[in-house]
């Protein structure tokens, strides 16, 4: 089921005003699960950093073993040539896909052929700036690149998501903190994640087992410039705990503030709300 409305999917090198179906049963991603996709947004006639996701998914084609046969500048042309089926005034979520469709070795391994490739455009409203979410702790935590294909934006990777989520709503919550097997703050179980104590802004280092968002990227540059210190550390939950602000960041909604962790409760507070201003303030400089 979709996330959003009014479908638009490219396949087959045409544009279709529909959500169509694209992948056959025998397919290598419907068997196996090489799927991996990527997300940007369309809002007032701004797409941000289209050009970093679009060659964001190609990279993720290649760590699942696929042969994405396109450019990241080629998707960003082809999703441009979408988007202008849309009103400017529309909020869309941008989502190019690679999937496997011949199987190599035992079936396993993708064969060297070139994959499956697609883009769904969406109508997606954006959340409001006062929009917030409360997080609870997980049992469930990230793998390692040893055990996972970390370091691609994989479909596959979602069901260990899908999980985090079930159990934090299960306790009354709307998304979850999620450690590495370590036991150190990675994400939430949907996007990067920022906390603020006495002005300074800290965010996860990455590691490896989270990606290392091209919105997270932004924001640190952003508050960076702005002069705010931002710090890549190793962060518990008893950091966490001790925060003044804490807030989401990622692609569909830009920054998500936190109003509580598991019983500690934050305010919505100054650097949240500068990083959602800069972020905008560099989108229409950029566009």
């Amino acid at each position: 089921m979709a996330t959003g409305t009014n479908i638009k999917t490219y396949f087959d090198g045409a544009w279709h005003d529909a959500d169509i179906p694209v992948m056959r049963a025998g397919d290598h991603g419907a068997w196996q699960g090489t799927t991996c996709f990527d997300g940007a947004r369309y809002v007032d006639g701004m797409a941000p950093d289209l050009l970093a996701h679009c060659d964001r998914v190609v990279r993720s084609a290649k760590a699942l073993s696929l042969n994405p046969g396109k450019t990241g500048q080629q998707i960003f042309d082809i999703v441009w040539e979408g988007l202008g089926r849309y009103p400017k005034d529309v909020a869309v979520y941008v989502r190019p896909n690679f999937f496997g469709i011949d199987g190599g070795q035992y079936g396993i391994i993708p064969a060297t052929t070139e994959a499956g490739f697609f883009i769904c455009l969406e109508e997606v409203p954006m959340a409001a700036p006062d929009a917030a979410s409360r997080l609870a702790t997980t049992r469930f935590h990230r793998p390692v690149l040893n055990t996972a294909v970390l370091d691609a934006k994989a479909g596959c990777l979602y069901p260990n998501n899908a999980r985090m989520l079930m159990e934090a709503r299960d306790k009354g919550y709307d998304n979850a903190l999620v450690t590495d097997a370590m036991g150190n703050v990675a994400e939430t179980a949907t996007a990067n994640i920022f906390m603020v104590r006495d002005g300074e802004a800290f965010t996860p280092i990455p590691n490896g087992t989270f990606l290392n968002g091209i919105t997270r990227q932004r924001h640190i540059a952003n508050l960076r410039a702005d002069g705010v210190t931002v710090t890549e550390a190793v962060l518990t939950f008893q950091d966490f705990r001790e925060a003044d602000e804490v807030f989401m960041t990622g692609n569909l909604n830009k920054v998500t503030p936190v109003l509580e962790f598991d019983g500690t409760h934050y305010q919505h507070g100054p650097v949240t709300k500068r990083a959602r201003d800069l972020y905008w303030d560099w989108a229409a400089s950029a566009a």
